[in-house]
C-alpha cells in the first residue's frame, strides 16, 4: 500500500504551502505529493490525472479538505465514488477526520461517512456560489461608484487630430504615427473611428 497526497489551489498566484505542510506533517514523501494550480471548474488537471493513474487498490490518498476534490456537489461526489469504488483506494480528509474510509468499514461507519460527505459537498458548493454572488454584487456596486475594470483606457495625445491629418494626406507613415501617438495599431484605429464620428457631427 502506498500513501499519496493531493494538493490543489485555484489559481497560479495562490500558495499551496498550507496544504503541502499538512502533507509533510504526515510524513508523505515529496515525490508522492501531487499538486495542481488550476481552477476546479473541471477535472482537466494534469497532476490529478497522473495520481489517479498511479493508484492501485489499497492505496491511501490524503487531501486537506473535501473541496480539493471539486468545487460543486456533483464533482465531489463523483470523484469520491471513482476513487473509492472504482479504484478501490482509501481517502482521508485531514480537516474532517470522520471522512477517512479506513475507519468504520462496517455498515454504520459507511452510512455516517456518506452523510458527512454529502453535507460537506453541499457546503462546498454553497460557499462557492455565495463567493460568486458576493463578487458579482461587489463589482456591480463598484461600477455604480464609477470604478472601471480591465485595462486603463489608452488616451491619444492632444495633437492626435493633427497627426491624423498628416497621415491621411500621406505625409506621415503609419509606423511613425503609431510611434508618435504611443498607440498600438488596433487602438489607433479605434481612436480614429471615434475622431471621425466627432468630425461628422460637426
Amino acid at each position: 500500500m502506498a500513501t499519496y497526497g493531493y494538493v490543489r489551489v485555484s489559481s497560479v498566484d495562490q500558495n499551496e504551502d498550507r496544504q503541502t505542510f499538512a502533507m509533510s506533517e504526515l510524513k508523505i514523501p515529496a515525490d508522492r505529493i501531487f499538486a495542481d494550480k488550476i481552477s476546479g471548474k473541471n477535472f482537466e488537471r494534469p497532476a490529478y490525472k497522473v495520481l489517479v493513474e498511479k493508484l492501485i487498490p489499497g492505496d491511501l490518498v490524503y487531501i486537506k479538505s473535501i473541496d480539493r476534490l471539486g468545487r460543486n456537489y456533483d464533482e465531489i461526489q463523483n470523484q469520491w465514488r471513482i476513487l473509492t469504488k472504482e479504484r478501490g483506494i482509501d481517502i482521508a480528509v485531514i480537516d474532517m477526520p470522520l471522512l477517512d474510509t479506513r475507519r468504520g468499514k462496517d455498515l454504520m461507519g459507511t452510512f455516517l461517512a456518506d452523510i458527512v460527505l454529502q453535507i460537506l459537498s453541499f457546503v462546498a458548493q454553497n460557499e462557492r456560489e455565495n463567493i460568486r454572488k458576493r463578487q458579482t454584487e461587489g463589482i456591480a456596486a463598484a461600477r455604480a461608484r464609477g470604478v472601471r475594470f480591465g485595462r486603463p483606457i489608452k488616451k491619444p495625445p492632444e495633437n492626435f487630430s493633427a497627426l491624423v491629418k498628416q497621415w491621411e494626406r500621406g505625409k506621415l507613415p503609419i509606423e511613425e504615427l503609431l510611434s508618435l501617438t504611443g498607440l498600438k495599431e488596433a487602438t489607433f484605429y479605434r481612436r480614429l473611428r471615434e475622431l471621425r464620428l466627432i468630425r461628422n457631427k460637426k
